[in-house]
């Protein structure tokens, strides 16, 4: 803006020296117009600086938060990793079918008891009743 403060302070620097004299119509116009520009270049100033100090303060306040969201969202993602990694954990175990020896991988979250599961395999039921007064025998190793 300085530019436009320069060349009005060098046509007011021009009106005093043709030394214009205010009481003749034409020169009065000339100086009311001068005086304006005046005016007007000293509020464009006034505008630039408080628009200067708006875009610093409003480059401050998006540096401020995307520090915010890096730090938010950091922990966010953290966390979801250890979640994911806790259902991976504790989502899928491997049952042996105890009647072909092969190993399934079953989600305990989404398995019913109550309905007939068949291995993939044999097709035979991988949960059977026991009789009743049976005991689940342990395994020896």
């Amino acid at each position: 803006m300085s530019k436009l403060t320069d060349k009005i302070s060098y046509l007011q620097g021009l009106a005093e020296g043709m030394k214009l004299n205010p009481d003749k119509d034409s020169h009065r116009l000339i100086l009311g117009i001068l005086d304006v520009l005046g005016g007007v270049g000293e509020s464009f100033e006034a505008l630039a600086e408080s628009h200067e100090e708006l875009s610093d303060y409003v480059e401050s306040i998006d540096e401020d938060l995307a520090d915010l969201e890096a730090d938010l969202y950091d922990d966010e993602n953290e966390e979801q990793a250890e979640d994911e990694e806790d259902e991976n954990f504790e989502s899928t175990i491997e049952y042996e079918c105890p009647h072909c020896g092969t190993m399934i991988p079953l989600d305990p979250d989404n398995v019913d008891f109550d309905e007939d599961a068949l291995c993939p395999e044999c097709g035979k039921e991988l949960f059977p009743e026991l009789p009743e007064g049976a005991e689940e025998e342990p395994e020896e190793e």
